[in-house]
């Protein structure tokens, strides 16, 4: 069985004291290549140290989170923009929005959004998405930048069965599903089962949202095995059919060679 973790954050200071063993528990478990997801100026040159250290496993993407726009938005991409030209990214993110925590920057979240997007469009590459609180404004963000080459992972889907129907009517988007389909009380299930497997990857989001039976601990890449197990059970397939569809999903999104995996 070989999975991707599509999306996962190991290269913060969580890790420093073990990322070895980190990846070495992800080849245990099947998990190939882990893909990471940038969040702001501070964390690009950890997100380069980790993808060099783990060439060809720990694959970086390049963008600038949501919570972290602020007033100086426009500068912070600005410097971002020339890293796409200086080495290899498998993707535009971690962009989006999120007004779960706070709205002071709404209009510019969705102005550097829709920015990135345009990185995307004009990199042909794909996005990771980051919507929290926000799916209305993301998906018009979404419609606005509309292109049929776009193609972008909604990461940590937790919505509702009429949001997912939303999203998947568009037919380059996909969810990103990781431990909170694990939760009990997340509802995730059963908005899933009508789900086309097909519009489906796997992430952890390490070092956060753990599945069940391990929340509240830090979690890992090894932990896609659990995400597969759960998507297993919905479907009503075996883990490792899942894994393989999930996997081909997530090359076919990523551009990572089939081959690989």
């Amino acid at each position: 069985m070989k999975i991707i973790d599509t999306h996962s954050h190991i290269y913060t200071a969580d890790f420093d004291g073990d990322i070895a063993t980190i990846i070495a528990n992800a080849h245990s478990k099947g998990v190939t290549h882990i893909l990471m997801p940038n969040i702001d100026l501070q964390s690009i040159q950890r997100l380069h140290n980790v993808s060099e250290q783990f060439a060809g496993v720990c694959l970086p993407m390049m963008g600038l989170h949501p919570t972290e726009v602020k007033d100086d938005w426009q500068d912070v991409l600005a410097q971002m923009r020339p890293l796409f030209e200086q080495r290899k990214y498998v993707a535009v993110g971690e962009v989006g929005m999120d007004l779960y925590w706070d709205t002071t920057f709404a209009q510019e979240q969705a102005a550097a959004f829709k920015q990135q997007l345009q990185w995307a469009k004009e990199l042909g590459l794909p996005v990771s998405i980051h919507s929290r609180n926000a799916h209305s404004q993301t998906m018009d963000c979404l419609r606005q930048m509309a292109d049929p080459q776009l193609v972008a992972v909604m990461h940590s889907f937790g919505g509702t069965a009429d949001e997912l129907d939303e999203i998947l009517s568009m037919p380059n988007l996909y969810v990103g599903i990781n431990g909170v389909a694990t939760f009990k009380n997340s509802g995730l299930r059963e908005v899933l089962k009508n789900a086309d497997l097909q519009r489906i990857v796997v992430e952890t989001d390490a070092p956060y949202l753990t599945p069940a039976p391990f929340r509240g601990k830090r979690n890992e890449p090894a932990h896609c095995s659990l995400i597969v197990n759960q998507l297993a059970d919905v479907f009503g397939l075996s883990p490792q059919e899942v894994a393989r569809i999930t996997t081909q999903n997530a090359c076919r999104v990523f551009g990572v060679k089939c081959a690989d995996v």
